[in-house]
C-alpha cells in the first residue's frame, strides 16, 4: 500500500529510542506527515508533554494511568493546548485503532500484540517494531489484517529482508540470512560470561536501545526472536534461515535465492532509514541517514554463530517448531529472567537457563493445541510462563 502524501500518524511507545527517532524522521518531513496521536508507558512524562506540545497532537495516552495527573500537569507547562489525555492500556488500544493512516508500534513487549492488532482491523499500516507481536501473537496478528501486505517491518534485519526480497518472487527464495552484531560478548566462551554484570552488557558496541532489547542483544536472545519473526513474517521455514555474525553491522541482513544470488542491504546503522521506510513505504524519502562512504577503505565480515556459548537461537527454532505457544512462553520467560538481570536477582548465565528450564516444564501441556483462540488465552500462558520463571529464579538463585 502507498501512504498518502499527508499522513497521519499514531507513535506507539514514542518516548523510546524508535517512537523519538521516529519523530525525527517526521520532524524532516512535516510536509508528508501529521502526528495525531502519542503514546508512552510513563517512565518519562516530561519529554512525552514535550513530544506532544511540538507535533501539535490532539491526543496523548499513557499506560499507567496514574500517571494522568503529571502528564496533564507537563503538558501545561509545556506549552500543549487542547491535547486529550488518557490512560491505562486500554486507551492505549483504542489510540491504536483510532484509524490513522499508519501506527508506529515501538512498545518492547508482548504488551504491544493488542494495540497491533487494533491498528490492523482498523485499516491503518502497520510499522511494526514491536518483534513480540509475530513472536508471541503470530496467527492472532496476521488474521487482524483486513488487507495483504498490511505491515511494514521496522526492525533494521526485517526492513533489510523486506528490502531485498523485492529482487525476486517467494518461490525462488532459497534462504533468509539474519545477520547478528554479535553483542558485547562476541568471541566469548560460556565460561568466560559467569560474572557478566548488567552494566557490561548493557554496553553495545553499535546500536542504542532500550536495557530489555539490550540484553537480549548480548545473549542474542533478540536472533532468536527475530528467526522466528522472519519465519513469521515472511512465510519461510525456519531450516531455511540463518543468523551469520556481522559485527559492522552494515549489512543489516540478506536473502539468498535459488539461482545463488544473495541480495543485501547494506547501510551505516541508523535506525532512521527503517523507521523511515516503515513509514512512507513503499516510497523512499530524502534525508534520512547517512549512506556508505565508498571512497573510503572498508571491511565487512562475517562468522559463524557459536551456539554452544549462545544458545538462545537453538532454543528459539526449537520453539518455533514446536508451536505458537512455545514461542509465546519463550518470550514471556526471556522477559522475566532479563527483569531478574537487571535488578540483579539472577546471574547472566541464568537468562536462557531459566527459559529453557520453563519450557521443559511447559513443553506437554503446550503441545495439545497448538494456536490461541484470542489474546486472553495468550495472556493467560504467558502470565503462567512468567510465574514459573519467578519461582525458579527465587529458588535458585
Amino acid at each position: 500500500m502507498s501512504i498518502a502524501s499527508n499522513s497521519t500518524v499514531i507513535i506507539l511507545g514514542s518516548t523510546g529510542s524508535i517512537g523519538t527517532q521516529g519523530l525525527d524522521v517526521i520532524s524532516r518531513h512535516p510536509e508528508r506527515f501529521t502526528v495525531t496521536g502519542l503514546a508512552a508507558g510513563g517512565a518519562h512524562i516530561e519529554l512525552l508533554a514535550q513530544q506532544a506540545a511540538q507535533f501539535h497532537v490532539s491526543e496523548v495516552a499513557v499506560f499507567d494511568e496514574t500517571k494522568v495527573p503529571a502528564l496533564q500537569a507537563a503538558l501545561a507547562q509545556a506549552g500543549a493546548q487542547g491535547v486529550r489525555v488518557t490512560g491505562g492500556p486500554d486507551s492505549v488500544i483504542a489510540m491504536a485503532g483510532s484509524g490513522a493512516n499508519v501506527v508506529l508500534n515501538g512498545i518492547t513487549g508482548s504488551i504491544g500484540l493488542e494495540p497491533s492488532i487494533a491498528a490492523l482491523k482498523a485499516g491503518s499500516q502497520l510499522a511494526l517494531a514491536n518483534k513480540e507481536s509475530v513472536v508471541a501473537g503470530g496467527h492472532l496478528l496476521f488474521s487482524a489484517q483486513v488487507r495483504e501486505n498490511q505491515i511494514n517491518p521496522v526492525d533494521s534485519e526485517h526492513s533489510a529482508i523486506w528490502q531485498s526480497l523485492r529482487s525476486g518472487t517467494h518461490a525462488e527464495v532459497a534462504k533468509l540470512v539474519v545477520t547478528a552484531s554479535g553483542g558485547p560478548f562476541r568471541g566469548w566462551k560460556r565460561v568466560d560470561m559467569e560474572n557478566i554484570t548488567p552494566e557490561q552488557a548493557l554496553h553495545h558496541p553499535t546500536w542504542n536501545m532500550g536495557p530489555v532489547v539490550t540484553i537480549n542483544s548480548s545473549t542474542l536472545m533478540n536472533k532468536g526472536l527475530e528467526v522466528i519473526e522472519a519465519s513469521r513474517l515472511f512465510n519461510v521455514p525456519p531450516e531455511r534461515i540463518d543468523v551469520t555474525v556481522h559485527p559492522q553491522s552494515i549489512v543489516h541482513s540478506m536473502v539468498e535465492f535459488v539461482d545463488g544470488a544473495t541480495i543485501c542491504q547494506a547501510s551505516p546503522p541508523d535506525m532512521r532509514l527503517p523507521i523511515a521506510l516503515g513509514l512512507s513505504a513503499p516510497d523512499r524519502m530524502t534525508n534520512v541517514a547517512a549512506a556508505c562512504d565508498w571512497t573510503k577503505a572498508a571491511t565487512w565480515t562475517f562468522e559463524p554463530l557459536d551456539d554452544e556459548a549462545f544458545p538462545a537461537v537453538q532454543l528459539a527454532r526449537h520453539c518455533l517448531a514446536a508451536s505458537e505457544k512455545h514461542t509465546a512462553v519463550l518470550n514471556a520467560a526471556n522477559e522475566q529472567a532479563v527483569h531478574a538481570f537487571l535488578d540483579h536477582r539472577l546471574p547472566y548465565l541464568g537468562i536462557v537457563d531459566t527459559v529453557k528450564a520453563v519450557l521443559d516444564q511447559m513443553d506437554a501441556e503446550l503441545r495439545g493445541n497448538p494456536l490461541f483462540t484470542d489474546v486472553e488465552e495468550m495472556n493467560q500462558l504467558e502470565l503462567e510462563a512468567r510465574r514459573r520463571a519467578d519461582n525458579l529464579i527465587n529458588k535458585q538463585w
